[in-house]
Parts: structure tokens; C-alpha cells; sequence
């Protein structure tokens, strides 16, 4: 495995790998796990959402946005910790830092038939009905497509390729719509404040939907900051801290950011949407024995991801 400084996130068709042909598949595995155990990220195409569902979910979230604050704080829920409904402005902060990142954002979970005793119900604002239903049909494909890419990291580190199908079935994974607000007075914010400070995802793999403005930011193993771009047609697929922790930090849970724009974009919003592919509380994180060598003695203490995600909820603020 080559020890590569890219310059750009590697871009990747699922359909190599879904097409039934071996010779694509062998090396969309090869490509995914040379991104994976390097920069954490690759931009895949062919991952079935249409545009025509993008354009119609991005409406939606906009139209909820836009809404007076008074209204979206009827659907914030505390006591659930931001694992449904609204998540007020500069509510979150990325761990280790005292200063809330500047947006606000709104979290769907596993629709109602899929659900486990232990989830929270949705949450869904009467006043735009249309995000209900485009939601709820983004989250089901992202979450398809997720299931293969975890097929295809399953293959990469050895294990059976359906080792994660059981684990994220009925999983507790985040349809996460998120609104980087205007600022329209920058001098009266913290001077430490940005969109996203620098963090790296808590579950097994990211799918995001582009975003509608630049800004996300990926920290190279040089400590270079290089910016992420996808094309219309691709989302972008991160690995999180559950996958670097079973993997040993094999694969590479690379910290990110969204920074802010120049100061004259400063009053402009950025909507962006990301799928966090969570396993059943229940899974296991431990690091995998084939992970642990002499080169790679093993990092992490043993505990499971419900474990893991409480202990994340707290460290960002989202749980006291």
C-alpha cells in the first residue's frame, strides 16, 4: 500500500463494484482501500439518488430554514441529546472546543417500520410537509448505498463481505440537514467561530450530499489542508471514528472542517447534507485481531458503539 499525498479526494464508481463484473470490483476494493487507509475519503458516483430527489430534499430543507426561529425551536427536543428534530445555533461543538460551530441542523433517524425499541421517534415540522416525504427517501438510498461501500471495506481488511450487514440493519444512523446561517455582523462573533471547526465524524462512514457552497477542508497526513470538491453527479464518503477504531486506525478517520467564507460571503447561508452511518447500539468495536501487529500495536479500548456514541454526545455538547 503506497504511502500517497493526494492532492485531491480519488473518484470512484459504485457501479464497479455492484456490476457483477470481478475484475471492477477487485479494483474499486483496491482504489477504495488505498483512498481509505490514506486520506479517509473518496467521491463515488452512481449512488442512486436522482437529481431530481436532490433538488426536491434541498427545497424542502431550505423551506424549513427559512422559518422564524420561534418556529424551529417548537421542534427542538433536549432531552433526546440531537438525536432527533432541531438542533438550535451554535448548539454543537466540535470535541474539545468550548465555542459552538455556526449553523444549525435538523436529524431524521431510521424510519418508523425500521426502528428499534431504544430509538427516539422522528420528528417531523407540519409546516413543510414535502420534507417529511424527500427525507425519508434520501435517507433510504444513502443508507442502501452505504451498505455497499461497507461491503466493499468489509473485502478490503479481510473480513466476510456481509460481515456489516447484520450491524447496520435497523442501525441508528443520522440523516443530518444542515444550515451554515448568514452572519450578517462577523465582528460580533467569537473570534474563534467557524461553521464546522475541525473534527472527524463518530460513526463507520459518511455519505454526503454536495454541499451548496465551498468549504469543507480535509487535514492531509503532512498537515496540509486540502479542499474537498465533488462533481454534481457524486457524493463524498468519509471514514468515521467507529470504523477507525474497529480497524485499528487502518483505515483513517481523517479530521475535516468547514471553514468561512471570505468576509463578503459572510451574510450568504451553505445547506449541506450528511448520512452518518451508525451500526445497532449492540456492536461490538473492539479492534479487529487481524488490525493489531507489532508495526500497529492495537490503539483503542474495547467498548461498543452505543458506548462510544454517548461518550461522543458528551465530549460535543449534546448530552450532559
Amino acid at each position: 500500500m503506497s504511502d500517497k499525498l493526494y492532492t485531491e479526494i480519488p473518484s470512484l464508481d459504485l457501479a464497479d463494484f455492484t456490476s457483477g463484473d470481478p475484475v471492477k470490483k477487485k479494483q474499486f476494493v483496491a482504489d477504495l482501500g488505498q483512498a481509505y487507509q490514506n486520506i479517509g475519503f473518496v467521491a463515488i458516483k452512481n449512488h442512486g439518488l436522482s437529481d431530481e430527489l436532490t433538488e426536491r430534499l434541498y427545497a424542502s430543507v431550505k423551506e424549513f430554514f427559512s422559518l422564524p426561529d420561534e418556529v424551529k425551536l417548537q421542534y427542538e427536543e433536549t432531552v433526546l441529546a440531537g438525536q432527533r428534530g432541531y438542533i438550535s445555533k451554535g448548539r454543537e461543538k466540535a470535541k474539545g472546543r468550548n465555542t459552538g460551530d455556526l449553523k444549525e441542523f435538523y436529524h431524521v433517524g431510521q424510519p418508523k417500520a425500521n426502528q428499534l425499541p431504544d430509538y427516539p421517534d422522528n420528528i417531523w415540522p407540519k409546516e413543510v410537509p414535502a420534507f417529511r416525504e424527500y427525507t425519508t427517501e434520501a435517507y433510504k438510498t444513502l443508507e442502501a448505498a452505504g451498505v455497499q461501500m461497507l461491503r466493499a471495506i468489509a473485502i478490503h481488511i479481510g473480513l466476510d463481505e456481509f460481515y456489516f450487514d447484520e450491524k447496520v440493519k435497523q442501525g441508528n444512523s443520522i440523516l443530518r440537514q444542515i444550515h451554515y446561517f448568514p452572519i450578517e455582523n462577523p465582528d460580533e462573533i467569537p473570534e474563534d467561530a467557524v461553521r464546522a471547526a475541525e473534527h472527524g465524524d463518530i460513526n463507520l462512514i459518511t455519505l454526503l450530499m454536495g454541499a451548496s457552497a465551498d468549504g469543507l477542508q480535509v487535514l492531509r497526513r503532512d498537515g496540509e489542508w486540502i479542499s474537498i470538491t465533488a462533481l454534481p453527479d457524486q457524493i463524498v464518503v468519509n471514514v468515521g471514528d467507529m470504523m477507525d477504531r474497529l480497524t485499528n486506525h487502518k483505515l483513517k478517520s481523517t479530521i475535516h472542517r468547514v471553514v468561512n467564507p471570505p468576509r463578503e460571503l459572510m451574510g450568504t447561508s451553505r445547506y449541506s447534507i450528511p448520512f452518518f452511518m451508525h451500526p445497532i447500539s449492540s456492536m461490538d468495536l473492539t479492534c479487529l485481531e487481524s488490525c493489531v501487529t507489532e508495526e500497529n500495536p492495537k490503539r483503542y479500548e474495547d467498548m461498543t458503539a452505543g458506548e462510544f456514541l454517548d461518550e461522543r454526545l458528551r465530549e460535543i455538547g449534546l448530552k450532559s
